[in-house]
């Protein structure tokens, strides 16, 4: 959907000397993705989004949107192609809420009607009552209520494309979070193609799809996150991600995918001792976990208690000390194995059946391994 082909930028000093802040940048961003600008300030991210957005010429190079050269759109299809959310959001004070929505439909002949079911729609999707704030104006909401109204203004014609330059940056984190977590419920029903700005890891890992990390105007390395944390293409790349990266991979990685690539043995309570035993032993596990006829965890049996032993497993069922969701990621999962002193737990499904373990040896395992989740095939990109 995105496509920039070898684009620079170059300014001219006041001593005369030619400067690249972006310096022969080629990216491609498919459709449906969120890509993150990431790096220190100064470094051309919001050089690059500028140019792509035409508030700057490019000095050289192509910007293409869905195979179609931006320098070849007029004004009004490249705005009705591209959405833009800035840091200072930018809200029209003498307009109303509905009003500030809706400036880009308006300017594109939008009736009133269809305008103001456009801005129920997004206000809905943010969690802000249309009846309660639409004829508001700016001064009345809060900093993060505002930043709700920026992003969804980009949103309000529907463009393909959308633009973000450090959206979230100037609300306080409990606000970002939240505003984060929305954003990407969206994303996930609207499957726009966005390129975000940011200089902070956290949030990429947490956004995007891609990452392309940026120094001195060029990208060093554009990889998903996982592999970026991984594998670091360089010094640089490592450092600016952090020394916690092999660490803050737990939180890429959701206790669902690790259970759905296992088998999934259980008992019953009912289930002979000496079965359970044999299960255990053909498998070499040190236990084994008992199920409800509903497939909802009660507890684990020991394998050499079952050794040798009479009766069914709900003769020496011992109780879990705590239980995981399929959408915690490992991060949580490690904490709640800490807390509670075990080295393993179950994995509960939305229904509370159980899908799988998670043990401390596993995460320790992945994280070693320096294997990850998804490679991107991008190598011609960079």
């Amino acid at each position: 959907m995105i496509t920039l082909e070898n684009l620079t930028k170059q300014f001219v000093q006041k001593n005369g000397q030619k400067v690249n802040a972006v310096d022969n940048v080629s990216l491609t961003v498919p459709q449906g993705e969120i890509c993150v600008l990431l790096g220190p300030s100064g470094c051309g991210k919001t050089t690059t989004l500028k140019m792509i957005n035409r508030l700057i010429p490019a000095s050289s190079g192509k910007i293409l949107i869905n195979g179609e050269d931006t320098s070849d759109m007029d004004t009004v299809t490249l705005r009705r192609n591209i959405g833009y959310v800035i840091q200072q959001i930018g809200l029209f004070p003498n307009m109303t809420i509905e009003e500030n929505i809706t400036v880009v439909p308006r300017m594109l002949g939008w009736d009133k009607a269809r305008c103001k079911a456009r801005a129920t729609e997004l206000m809905e999707m943010v969690a802000l009552d249309p009846k309660h704030y639409l004829h508001r104006y700016p001064k009345e909401l809060s900093g993060g209520q505002q930043q709700r109204i920026g992003v969804i203004r980009a949103l309000a014609a529907d463009p393909p494309v959308l633009l973000m330059d450090e959206p979230f940056g100037a609300v306080d984190p409990i606000n970002r979070e939240a505003i984060q977590n929305e954003f990407l419920e969206m994303q996930r029903k609207l499957k726009k193609t966005v390129l975000l700005v940011s200089h902070d890891i956290d949030e990429a890992l947490k956004l995007g799809d891609r990452i392309a990390v940026f120094r001195q105007g060029k990208i060093v390395q554009c990889a998903s996150p996982d592999e970026l944390l991984a594998k670091p293409a360089n010094e640089f790349v490592g450092t600016f991600v952090g020394q916690d990266r092999t660490l803050k991979r737990l939180l890429l990685v959701q206790a669902g995918d690790v259970t759905e690539a296992q088998p999934t043995l259980t008992v019953r309570t009912a289930t002979p001792l000496a079965e359970a035993f044999a299960v255990m032993d053909d498998n070499d596990m040190r236990s084994i976990t008992v199920v409800d006829e509903d497939g909802k965890p009660l507890g684990f049996v020991k394998r050499r208690e079952a050794r040798g032993s009479a009766g069914s497993c709900g003769d020496i069922l011992h109780p879990f000390r705590v239980t995981g969701r399929a959408e915690d990621n490992l991060r949580v999962v490690l904490s709640r194995l800490y807390e509670s002193n075990t080295v393993w737990m179950p994995i509960v499904d939305d229904e509370g059946r159980y899908s799988g373990e998670i043990s401390q040896d596993y995460i320790a395992d992945y994280l070693s391994s320096g294997r990850t989740r998804r490679a991107l095939n991008i190598q011609s990109d960079v």
